[in-house]
């Protein structure tokens, strides 16, 4: 299907995306925000992103288009989800200059930092000497505290929740901590409570008794993922406790069973959708009305990834259609 057909693209004095801003902010006002997972995507150049405002000496600028293109995206968009938060701590001009680009109302959520979340480290080049090796800050509530969320306090109004995205654990790690829900309860105990903050898994045996009322007692959200090895959506949102705390937080970042490597060789460079996933849509937009019709009320927030389906924002486009369904 070629990009003009699904995303029905404008005469060239309107914006592809002007049919679907409406709707978005219509659910934003209820409550349940739409957003992508990161947001610097060339491969949205003509459709999210106009391609003459990142043009330096009559020529399109990649290093214009990294610095400000977020500024267009909250044109249309009321949230994003700031994978890049996984990989470091960044300093107060850092975020200053990032919550600068966005209107007062405009929602982030935010992955913890993996020093947080990984008991031991990946096995891969980029950790060097420490690739390997157990994590002496595994759920340091301390230092996440101190270089996270004191630096995010001025924003607080702006950070929709702050999700720990554990990764897959093995057997033998999950035995070394001696009970995943039991580390769990004593960490989010010692956490800021005037944040929101959701749990994101990599392992369905995780996804028990034990845990859900960890979460529940620390009124902390279970994140719904659709991912390689998990449960689908509407699985996870059968469970008994899956709605954890007073906000939902979704990410749909893979179709279950396609591995992050797969997506990206045949999804690049996600300008068009390349395996629709109609299931998965109905799952999310299921998971999204079932948040909106809360009481007391809840506040939402649905991110989908390029992985998903090759393309997010039609993948959005088809999730409010499955909502908006009488």
């Amino acid at each position: 299907m070629p990009v003009e057909k699904q995303l029905n693209f404008l005469p060239a004095e309107s914006h592809p995306l002007d049919p679907l801003k409406p709707r978005l902010k219509r659910w934003a006002e209820r409550g349940v925000y739409f957003g992508t997972s990161s947001w610097k995507y060339e491969g949205w150049l003509g459709q999210v992103y106009t391609r003459d405002r990142y043009f330096t000496r009559g020529k399109f600028s990649p290093r214009k288009f990294e610095q400000h293109c977020l500024e267009e995206y909250a044109e249309c968009f009321p949230a994003v989800f700031g994978d890049f938060a996984f990989y470091q701590f960044y300093s107060d001009a850092f975020w200053q200059k990032l919550f600068a680009q966005v209107p007062p109302a405009f929602q982030f959520c935010f992955k913890a930092p993996e020093l947080i979340t990984a008991p031991v480290f990946p096995n891969h080049d980029r950790y060097g000497v420490n690739r390997g090796k157990p994590n002496e800050n595994f759920l340091n509530a301390d230092l996440f505290r101190r270089e996270y969320v004191d630096r995010l306090a001025p924003y607080r109004d702006q950070v929709g929740a702050i999700v720990f995205q554990f990764p897959q654990f093995s057997k033998s790690t999950q035995t070394k901590m001696g009970g995943f829900a039991n580390r769990l309860e004593d960490f989010l105990g010692r956490l800021p409570t005037d944040l929101r903050y959701g749990i994101e898994l990599r392992t369905e045996s995780l996804l028990d008794a034990d845990y859900f009322g960890c979460l529940q007692r620390h009124r902390v959200a279970h994140t719904f993922n659709s991912w390689t090895r998990m449960p689908t959506v509407g699985d996870q949102l059968a469970r008994r406790g899956s709605l954890s705390a007073d906000v939902v937080v979704c990410r749909a970042l893979l179709k279950p069973g396609r591995t992050y490597e797969e997506a990206v060789r045949s999804f690049s460079p996600y300008n068009q959708v390349c395996d629709a996933y109609p299931q998965g849509y109905k799952d999310v937009a299921t998971l999204a009305r079932t948040a909106s019709e809360r009481v007391p009320k809840t506040r939402s927030f649905i991110f989908v990834n390029n992985r998903f389906v090759g393309n997010a924002i039609v993948a959005i486009s088809e999730i409010l259609d499955e909502l908006e369904k009488a």
